[in-house]
């Protein structure tokens, strides 16, 4: 049995989910578990007795404007680390949490191992701070282990960051047991969706790098050719852009805006296509959600998306912004039953060769098998 601690954002985000993912199936196999977060991760939604939670809890001193939370995150971990004696402590984002274990490892007197896993954004979007940039670094080469959830992700942390350590690419994985066709009794005629009317599905946290507003564009090209429906599922900053522009297309009776949804297993059950044209995405935890319900996908040539998405087999690649091959795409595959249920199944079988929870998380133990037993 090992003692892992995981620290995440615990808020609604494919990271969270993973590592949340990540830490009751493992503590499923057998391992102790100790979360080590702000709040509740969203996702761990089940009592077992191998998970523990430790809350960071700030202090507001005046002496301080903002609170110091990664120092509160780092004195609970070192906390952690020697009161449960913890084997690894896994971080999810370079920024703050590598930097944080680093802190609370040089703390704590008891030794552990650091492992950290790159989602993006830390490289992606911070990484190109040169304010943060050393920092980042620092946290990264300081790492016992370092992971990625993709290969253009690896890419990226070299071209930008500058590192040379050996970063591992593990994929993100799907929770088989909740994301599988099984669309409930009545659902359709809940939302208003007719039996024979197609439904194309996006889901995201709306904001710009998502452009939402293309996936709503290609949609009212595709309805002029295919009776069907689009559901957006999600909320965040570009929401109100995109009711308006529904509006303004004349589609309001044809999508369904139904903000944050926790079952979204029910509603990719019930969807025939899933729209994906975002302009950075590292994996696209979504997509293999969607596959694993039997959901073809549609996806922009960006990030970790063409690791995803096995182009003319389980759904088609396109590149940023093009409206016209995503809506061409669409049309050619939901008017055609037999190549849609040949695509769908397709989807299925890919996300059972490559993505299911059972061979990552193996890749997660022997990962940290082989640092327990290297050092």
């Amino acid at each position: 049995m090992k003692k892992i601690g995981i620290t995440c954002y615990p808020t609604v985000g494919g990271s969270g989910i993973i590592a949340t993912e990540l830490g009751m199936l493992m503590a499923k196999q057998g391992d102790q578990i100790h979360f080590i977060t702000s709040s509740l991760p969203f996702r761990l939604n089940r009592v077992h007795p191998n998970i523990y939670y430790h809350e960071v809890e700030l202090n507001h001193y005046p002496v301080f404007q903002y609170p110091p939370f990664d120092l509160a995150l780092a004195n609970k971990m070192a906390e952690v680390i020697d009161q449960e004696k913890l084997d690894i402590l896994h971080v999810h984002y370079a920024m703050p949490h590598a930097i944080c274990a680093i802190l609370a490892k040089d703390i704590a007197k008891h030794d552990v191992k650091i492992v950290t896993t790159l989602h993006g954004t830390d490289i992606t979007v911070l990484g190109i701070d040169h304010s943060l940039k050393k920092m980042i670094r620092h946290g990264i080469e300081k790492s016992d282990a370092v992971t990625a959830v993709s290969n253009s992700l690896v890419k990226q942390t070299k071209d930008i960051i500058g590192v040379d350590k050996n970063i591992n690419v593990i994929y993100n994985f799907v929770n088989e047991e909740e994301y599988f066709k099984n669309e409930p009794p009545g659902i359709k005629q809940q939302y208003g969706i007719g039996p024979d009317e197609k439904v194309i599905i996006h889901i995201s946290n709306f904001r710009k790098v998502k452009r939402v507003e293309d996936v709503i564009y290609t949609f009212h090209k595709i309805q002029k050719n295919i009776k069907s429906k689009l559901i957006l599922v999600g909320d965040g900053p570009e929401y109100s852009e995109a009711y308006h522009l529904v509006g303004k297309l004349g589609l309001t009776n044809q999508v369904l805006f139904l903000g944050k949804q926790k079952k979204v297993s029910d509603l990719l059950s019930i969807s025939d296509l899933k729209l994906l044209m975002s302009e950075k995405e590292s994996f696209g935890l979504v997509l293999l959600e969607a596959m694993s319900c039997e959901v073809p996908c549609i996806g922009t040539n960006v990030g970790g998306i063409p690791e995803v998405i096995d182009h003319n087999k389980t759904g088609y690649i396109i590149e940023l912004g093009d409206i016209d091959k995503a809506a061409e795409y669409s049309i050619h595959l939901l008017e055609d039953e037999t190549l849609l249920d040949r695509f769908s199944k397709d989807a299925l079988a890919h996300a059972k060769n490559h993505f299911y929870s059972h061979d990552i998380v193996q890749q997660y133990t022997d990962l940290y098998d082989d640092i327990i037993n290297k050092f």
